[in-house]
C-alpha cells in the first residue's frame, strides 16, 4: 500500500498530533483509545436521508473494536441494518426506546436528545 503524504492542509484540527499525517492514513492510532465522552445521546436523524429516519448514538466511551459489536447486537436487537460512522452508530429506523433500554441492561446511561 502506498503511503500518501500530505503535500498542505488549512485543517490543523484533523492531523495527528504524533506523526503529522491526516487522521485518515494516520499509522499510530491506538487500538484501546476510548471514542466517546461518555455523555450518550440517541437522536433521530433524517437530514440527507431523503425522509427515512435512522437513529443515531453518539457519546460511546468504547473502543472502536467494542464499538463495532455493539453496533451488531443492537442491530440484530432491532432486526435491521446500520452502521459505524463517525465514532457513532447509526440503526436505521427509529429504535430510540428500545436503545434505551438495551444500552441500560448494559448499565450504559443514555438519554433521548432532539425531537
Amino acid at each position: 500500500m502506498k503511503k500518501r503524504n500530505l503535500v498542505y492542509s488549512t485543517d490543523q484540527s484533523q492531523m495527528c498530533p504524533e506523526c503529522n499525517q491526516h487522521q485518515n492514513v494516520c499509522n499510530c492510532k491506538d487500538e484501546n483509545a476510548l471514542l466517546g465522552d461518555g455523555k450518550v445521546r440517541i437522536t433521530l436523524d433524517t437530514k440527507g436521508r431523503k425522509g427515512k429516519g435512522v437513529s443515531v448514538i453518539t457519546g460511546l466511551a468504547l473502543t472502536e473494536k467494542d464499538l463495532k459489536n455493539l453496533a451488531k447486537e443492537l442491530k440484530n436487537l432491532c432486526r435491521t441494518g446500520g452502521s459505524v460512522k463517525n465514532n457513532q452508530i447509526e440503526i436505521q429506523g427509529d429504535h430510540r426506546d428500545k436503545l434505551i433500554l438495551a444500552l441500560e441492561k448494559k448499565n450504559i446511561q443514555a438519554k433521548k436528545s432532539g425531537g
